[in-house]
Order: C-alpha cells, then sequence, then structure tokens
C-alpha cells in the first residue's frame, strides 16, 4: 500500500501542473567571479540546455522525417510540466514507433531514445530519487510489454534504453542524496553553532554571577556588621540611633538571605568560593609580569585620574585586560601588546591592542569563547565593547564600563 501511495503522489497526482523551472543560483565559486552582465545571463544556464537537448533530438529525427522530431517537445515540456513531458514522451513513442514502421527501431525510434534519455534525467533532477525510480521501473514494463506482444520482427530498443537511463539515474539519485546530505549536516552545523554559543554565554552568565554574589555578598555582610556593632561605640546612644542601626542591621541581613537565595542557585555543588578578594585594577602590574614572563611584551598606559572604582566594575575591568591578552599569547604567538586605561568623568576606558603574530609558533585556534565572556561583562555593566582585526594583522579590543560619579553627601 505505501508503494502504490508513493506511486500514485510522484507521478499521477497533480502530473501536469504548472512547476516552472527556476533561474539558476549565481553565488557559486565559479559564476560569482563572472561579470555582472554575464553572471546575470549565466542564472538561465539550465533552460539552455535543456532547448539544446531538444535541438540534439531535433537533428536526430530530421532525416528520418518531420514525425520524428515531435519528441522534442516532451524535452521542452520539461521546462514547465516534467512529470507531464515523461507521460507525453510514453505515450506518444508507441505512436511515432507503429507510424515509422519500426524502421529504427521498436518501441523507441533514434529521437524518441534521445528524448526519453533526456526527459527522465531533467524529470529525475527536478523531483526526487523515488520519482526517478518508478519512472524507470514503468518505462521497463511498458518497453518489456510493446516488445514482447506488439513487436513484428522490429529490432528492440527497450535493452539499451534501460541500461543507460540506470546509471544516468543512479549518477542523478547519487547526486540528490549527496547534496541532501551536505544540506542536512549544513543546518545541523547552524543549530550546533547556536546551541554551543548559548551554552557559552550561559556559562559565562554564571561565572559573572558567581563574582557579583560574592562581591556583594561581601559588603552586605560588612554593612550588617558594622550596624550591629556601631551602637557600643558610641557612649549612652540615643534610643533613636540604636533602632536606626537595627534596622540598617535587619534590611541588610534580609538583603544578604534574597541574595543568596536568587543568585546561590548559579553555583555548582561543587563549587568553592574563593577565600582571597577578587582581583581589581591596583593587582594588573601582577597579570602583567605573569603575562611578561608567559613571552608577551607588554606596555601599559594610564591616563587620568586614578581613581576606587566600584568593585564589579574594577572586577571586569581586570578580567578583560586578563583575557585579552591571554588571546594575544594564544592567538598571536610573538606579537606585542599594549593595554591602556583612561580614567574618565563618566566611566572607565580600555584598550588592548596586540600586533600581528611574528615568528615560526603556529597560533592556536579557539572557539571564541573569550570574547563572549569580555562581551557579556561589558553589556551587564551597561557598557560598550569592540573586538575588530587590524589592518596590519593585529587585534584590537576597547571597552567602555560607564560609572555614575559619586557626590560627596553621597559618599558620607
Amino acid at each position: 500500500m505505501n508503494a502504490i501511495g508513493g506511486l500514485r503522489q510522484d507521478l499521477f497526482h497533480d502530473a501536469f501542473a504548472y512547476r516552472p523551472l527556476k533561474p539558476m543560483r549565481t553565488d557559486g565559486p565559479i559564476t560569482r567571479r563572472l561579470p555582472r552582465r554575464i553572471r546575470e545571463r549565466a542564472a538561465w544556464t539550465p533552460h539552455a540546455v535543456i532547448v539544446g537537448c531538444a535541438l540534439i533530438v531535433v537533428l536526430i529525427g530530421y532525416n528520418s522525417g518531420l514525425l520524428d522530431i515531435l519528441p522534442a517537445v516532451p524535452v521542452l515540456l520539461t521546462l514547465v510540466r516534467p512529470v507531464g513531458a515523461w507521460w507525453l514522451l510514453m505515450i506518444g513513442s508507441g505512436f511515432l514507433g507503429l507510424v515509422s514502421g519500426g524502421s529504427g527501431g521498436w518501441p523507441w525510434t533514434p529521437s524518441a531514445f534521445a528524448a526519453a534519455l533526456f526527459v527522465m534525467t531533467v524529470t529525475a533532477i527536478r523531483t526526487r530519487p523515488r520519482t526517478a525510480a518508478w519512472m524507470w521501473v514503468l518505462t521497463a514494463l511498458y518497453g518489456l510489454f510493446a516488445e514482447a506482444v506488439l513487436n513484428r520482427g522490429y529490432f528492440p530498443t527497450t535493452p539499451p534504453l534501460l541500461f543507460v537511463s540506470a546509471l544516468v539515474l543512479l549518477t542523478v539519485t547519487v547526486l540528490h542524496v549527496r547534496r541532501d546530505a551536505r544540506q542536512e549536516v549544513a543546518a545541523q552545523q547552524s543549530v550546533t553553532a547556536v546551541e554551543r554559543d548559548r551554552r557559552t554565554l550561559l556559562e559565562e552568565r554564571t561565572t559573572i554571577a558567581r563574582e557579583l554574589h560574592d562581591v556583594v555578598a561581601h559588603h552586605m555582610s560588612v554593612v550588617a556588621i558594622q550596624a550591629e556593632a556601631a551602637p557600643y561605640r558610641v557612649e549612652n546612644p540615643p534610643p533613636e540611633l540604636e533602632q536606626a542601626f537595627v534596622t540598617i542591621r535587619e534590611n541588610a541581613v534580609a538583603a544578604l538571605t534574597e541574595l543568596r537565595r536568587v543568585l546561590g542557585v548559579v553555583r555548582a555543588e561543587d563549587y568553592q568560593a574563593p577565600d582571597a578578594p577578587q582581583p581589581t585594577l591596583a593587582e594588573l602590574e601582577g597579570l602583567l609580569g605573569n603575562v611578561r614572563d608567559a613571552g608577551l611584551t607588554v606596555e601599559k598606559t594610564v591616563t587620568g585620574a586614578v581613581r576606587e572604582l566600584p568593585q564589579g566594575v574594577e572586577l571586569s575591568a581586570y578580567r578583560i585586560v586578563q583575557e585579552a591578552l591571554s588571546n594575544a599569547l594564544r592567538h598571536a604567538p610573538g606579537s606585542t601588546a599594549k593595554v591602556e586605561i583612561s580614567y574618565v568623568l563618566g566611566g572607565l576606558g580600555l584598550r588592548i591592542v596586540n600586533s600581528a603574530p611574528q615568528g615560526l609558533v603556529k597560533p592556536s585556534q579557539g572557539a571564541g569563547h573569550g570574547i563572549t565572556g569580555m562581551r557579556e561583562r561589558v553589556s551587564m555593566l551597561s557598557g560598550e565593547m569592540t573586538a575588530d582585526l587590524l589592518e596590519d594583522g593585529g587585534y584590537e579590543v576597547a571597552a567602555f564600563i560607564p560609572v555614575t560619579a559619586v557626590q560627596d553627601g553621597d559618599a558620607s
């Protein structure tokens, strides 16, 4: 039942439906290098090939009479109705063979033989492998029936047609399968790349959330402890002051509990919070020393009035510089790097530039996770970042992290 259903769907359902052949794509490795005018005309190459096949059929049947050029019509019909063209050829070949008296072979005259190969090939290319298989089977049944029942001693042409068409259709089927496999692999690779980027983004967000949790939790704990100890530092504090410090401590503890409840879920079971404080820009010289020991020549330039920034900004800036220099070590061996830190009124500017790779050491290939992490850090702080190749082969990472100015009254 499945086989009959497939036969009905491929060769009977809407057999003469209008299916015009679309122009060929011109973005291939060869056509895209052609001049514009020639490239626009190259899109009609499949149509020209089919017209050329029809001319070949006309030349084959020209010497045999006017009727022998009629098989060229089904060849041209494959431009708009491929399956219908095959049915028309099947019906017309027997009639043409009877009219010609089988002088050129039965049931396929020379022109019908060539037309059958062209029509089956074009129809197989424009449809699918299963349709090509059904066409070949029905062509074999028709040809064997015509030779066994209607043949009057004419030269049989079905066996050579079946042999040649089987080779052609097998080739077309292999090309179909190869094209489908390539499309499936390309789609799978696209899905895999999207999932990998999404997973990388989630991992980076998890890392940042852990670090911010440690920073905020530390400060909230300090606030709670100081609020609890503050009344004992004042002799005979008024009740209003004691109540104010109690309220501050309760709010700090409540905020800390809520923070741990919300952000604590991002911790893995085996994650250990760092005992040492999170790094800041004040510890950047130690990082540069380690990088220099690894073989990368680094220069640091600081502009503007150096000031203490929020710990989240300090941590993110340190991590961005660290990741940019690590990328220079991995992907540009033998290069030199410059780190520029600008303290401006509205925030903090970072610029890390490395030169092109030098020497014989082959750069390692990365997955781009470092850039993703840096972008995510800057984005979470409402900043902006760019990462681009330079004309000389180097690489530049530039970021700006806004920092809200703290007024003196607020600081106190």
